[in-house]
């Protein structure tokens, strides 16, 4: 495999299992009341985010998950449930920005209330809703396969990253155009659909987790029925 094959097959994958396209609704409901420049500010964080997160993964890999003593299936499972909270709210209705009306009054507008509510989006939004558990085990893996290309191994793959990050930015900032034409009632329903997933998704991720730790507690068949 050639580097410019891997850094396809690296973008394809990322660029899957972080999904920005299908998380613009969730992010339109999670930025609503919003000014568009402070929304667009937004997703610059969350797309520098991204590329920190991922590229310390891609360097420092499975070493620090050992170093606290986690478990890739332990992570999986606590973003599952994490995720479910997340869902719970949706389908409920109860999505909530992170932020207080009190304390929105208090922000005001500009670069500090974007920065604030970015920071209350950071969980569950960015992670592990954006950057989840194979996501990360994601960049683990192609990081290893980078070894054989040496430097330009690792500069390939934070070059894929940031193309990543790119693309949820930009998609992102499309969001307004979305959220105009889906309306009001367009959106909360499909709020409330996704949330729904995110509540199955939640529990394939608990499953997976339980699977991947345990002996025959849940057939490998239940817990990824699709995987090839």
């Amino acid at each position: 495999m050639s580097p410019a094959d891997f850094a396809v097959n690296f973008f394809v994958a990322l660029f899957a299992l972080i999904d920005p396209i299908g998380t613009v609704p969730l992010f339109a409901a999670a930025t609503v009341g919003v000014k568009s420049k402070d929304a667009r500010l937004i997703a610059v964080y969350i797309a520098f985010f991204i590329l920190f997160f991922l590229t310390f993964f891609y360097f420092s890999g499975l070493s620090l998950l050992a170093f606290f003593g986690i478990s890739l299936p332990a992570f999986r499972m606590a973003g599952g449930i994490i995720l479910f909270l997340l869902g719970l709210d949706m389908v409920r209705g109860h999505m909530a920005t992170g932020i207080d009306p009190e304390d929105e009054a208090n922000i005001g507008e500009g670069r500090a209330h974007a920065r604030k509510r970015f920071e209350r989006m950071i969980v569950p939004f960015a992670m592990p809703l954006l950057i989840g558990p194979g996501a990360i085990s994601t960049v683990i893996i192609y990081a290893s396969e980078a070894k054989r290309f040496g430097l330009a191994g690792a500069a390939v793959g934070v070059g894929v990253i940031a193309a990543t990050a790119l693309s949820t930015m930009l998609a992102f900032w499309a969001s307004p155009l979305i959220t105009r034409m889906l309306g009001k009632i367009g959106l909360t329903i499909v709020v409330r659909v996704l949330g729904l997933i995110l509540c199955a998704l939640a529990v394939q991720f608990v499953m997976i987790g339980i699977a991947d730790s345990t002996h025959d507690v849940i057939l490998r068949k239940a817990a990824a029925p699709y995987a090839h």
